[in-house]
């Protein structure tokens, strides 16, 4: 799947229904000061995330939230780099789709990365080992 450099952020949600429409509300916490405007118009895509089925209650759905980060600083992984954001750093995803940003790699880098800042929505990585060759060498 290819992401847009334009891209504001990335997160999962419940999608509501109201009325004749949908709704999807966007945590304050996944935008920073001036990235949206109210009044402007914004594209948005819906990914079927295979985390909740059609069949899962609000009691699991919200034990399934609370679980956090599925990662902790300090811990090391080995991360295949998918994504390039905005600011020009890598993006790597684990369990649960959860975002890891990775400065100085590449889209099909192969890291071995260690966890500097865990927040609820994404984490920071530092890389230690580049386990294969890049795809773009």
């Amino acid at each position: 799947m290819e992401i847009s450099e334009n891209l504001l952020c990335l997160f999962s949600a419940e999608v509501d229904s109201r009325d004749d429409s949908y709704r999807i509300e966007v945590p304050a916490h996944e935008l920073t000061v001036g990235d949206v405007e109210a009044g402007n118009v914004y594209r948005v895509a819906l990914l079927e995330s295979g985390e909740s089925s059609p069949r899962e209650t609000a009691e699991q759905s919200a034990k399934r939230a609370d679980q956090g980060p599925p990662i902790a600083e300090g811990d090391r992984r080995t991360v295949d780099i998918e994504d390039i954001g905005k600011q020009g750093d890598g993006i790597a995803r684990v369990e649960r789709g959860y975002v890891i940003i990775v400065p100085e790699t590449e889209i099909g880098d192969r890291v071995t990365i260690e966890i500097r800042n865990v927040q609820e929505n994404l984490a920071f990585g530092e890389v230690i080992e580049h386990v294969e060759p890049t795809l773009h060498e």
